[in-house]
């Protein structure tokens, strides 16, 4: 087996660095001026990103109504508790399950379709989820959402764990984070990772050769679709509430903004810190002007310019460039003796 084909360690340095960053954030937070809540909100951000990267990144496959299977995981959580007193992770579970189905049965219709085609099926897609939960005022709440969300405990064996401060939660959170991140770095690195990646450079190839493209795209589509209704699960329970903003065109915006200015394109990372440099520059920018939303356009129109490989792209150039400077200089040969 060659070295490019080796499996993947399924926990890497960069991953326990990440946590242990991200765990330590009580601790330093307050002291410079942030909130425990914006650390949850990141992290939550950061699983509904990964998840969309699986498709954009991965894939090459361009989701841009994925909001809207954030916001039917939101819905479902939600939903399942008022509806049917679920905890908290049999709704975690019942959002997860309800984003595929939907996942599923939009994926069995653009599927056998590529480029913007595609993306343009997938905003149709979600823009129709988002009118049914703006619509079925009954069931969604309409304009005004699903209030009263509550934060279920975590039960365990013999003790029940309360989730109802933003520190509990964001524990909680990151657990969730940690799953979902070791779960796709060994998808991506597994034989159906680099299907994926070949689909993405090129899609007829991979067929020729025997893959099954379509149902590639369908499950890695289900599979993105479920992660992002988990993350829209854990991000209904942080509001505690469920609004159709979250299914709408402009949220679907935010998180390819999020991966494309980290460099999801290039790099499995690029999802968590692009979604760290959004939720960071939406609250430090907010903080000095309503229009931070125009600053960030212009940050993401200059990445996208010069930088099209994004945040990761530049650091992985500058190693590149880094490399010969760093490495030994070859031995100089000895000059042949004369006879």
């Amino acid at each position: 087996m060659s070295a490019s084909a080796a499996p993947a360690a399924p926990v890497t340095a960069p991953m326990l660095v990440t946590l242990l960053l991200l765990a330590s954030t009580p601790l330093w937070l307050a002291r410079v001026g942030l909130y425990q809540y914006l650390a949850v909100e990141i992290v939550i951000w950061m699983i509904f990103a990964l998840a969309h990267n699986l498709l954009l990144g991965q894939g090459g496959l361009p989701s841009f109504g994925h909001g809207a299977y954030f916001g039917v995981g939101a819905y479902a959580f939600g939903l399942l508790q008022h509806k049917a007193g679920a905890g908290l992770l049999t709704g975690l579970a019942g959002a997860l399950l309800a984003a595929a189905v939907v996942g599923a049965v939009v994926a069995a219709f653009i599927s056998h379709r590529r480029g913007i085609y595609y993306a343009l099926l997938t905003i149709a897609f979600g823009q129709v989820l988002w009118f049914v939960a703006i619509k079925w005022h009954s069931v969604t709440g309409g304009e005004d959402g699903l209030l009263k969300i509550e934060r279920p405990p975590l039960r365990l064996p013999g003790v029940d764990v309360p989730l109802s401060s933003n520190e509990a939660l964001f524990y909680f959170v990151l657990a969730v984070f940690a799953g979902v991140l070791v779960a796709l770095w060994r998808l991506v690195h597994s034989p159906f990772g680099r299907i994926l990646r070949a689909i993405k450079q090129n899609e007829m190839r991979a067929s020729f050769v025997g893959h099954d493209v379509w149902r590639y795209k369908w499950v890695a589509f289900v599979l993105s679709a479920a992660l992002s209704g988990l993350a829209g699960a854990l991000f209904a329970m942080a509001q505690q509430s469920a609004y159709p903003n979250v299914m709408s065109l402009h949220n679907s915006g935010f998180v390819v903004m999020m991966v494309l200015i980290g460099g999801g394109l290039v790099s499995f990372w690029g999802p968590v810190i692009g979604a760290l440099v959004f939720i960071m520059a939406r609250d430090l920018l907010g903080a000095y002007t309503e229009a931070w939303l125009l600053w960030y356009g212009l940050l993401f129109m200059a990445i996208v310019l010069f930088q099209p490989d994004g945040i990761a792209g530049a650091w992985q150039a500058w190693r590149r460039r880094a490399a010969p400077s760093r490495a030994p200089a070859p031995p100089v040969p000895a000059p042949a003796r004369e006879a």
